[in-house]
């Protein structure tokens, strides 16, 4: 089992930036797709980006490419969501979660594999 612990979060004014770092426990780091996810007030909790075994594969909800990027570094068992151009609707609590699966090593599961998380970690842009 990985625990995950997000870090990075903030106040941020729109347009600026902020980088989310989530560090996971243990020597597996590897053997997990991981990605990221959000919850605003008031709804659901939706996807935002996701990044294979790899590193070599990532995916992003269709409303964020271009503006937020995924990363990993094997080295420091830690992956990372790099966000620009922030904007109110941002604003929400940013969760990293981990995939354990089958799949090859560029491999992208559905969201429905995600069963580790963290506990999150707020962002809030302001107008």
């Amino acid at each position: 089992q990985v625990q995950l612990v997000e870090s990075g979060g903030g106040l941020v004014q729109v347009g600026g930036s902020l980088r989310l770092s989530c560090a996971t426990s243990g020597r597996t780091f590897r053997t997990y797709t991981m990605a990221w996810f959000r919850e605003a007030p008031g709804k659901e909790r939706e996807y935002v980006a996701a990044i294979s075994r790899s590193g070599g594969s990532t995916d992003y909800a269709d409303s964020l490419r271009g503006r937020f990027t995924i990363s990993r570094d094997g080295a420091k068992n830690s992956v990372y969501l790099q966000m620009n151009s922030l904007k109110p609707e941002d604003t929400a609590v940013y969760y990293c979660a981990a995939s354990s699966n089958t799949g090859g090593v560029n491999y992208i599961p559905p969201v429905s594999s995600y069963v580790y998380w963290g506990q999150g970690t707020q962002v809030t842009v302001s107008s």
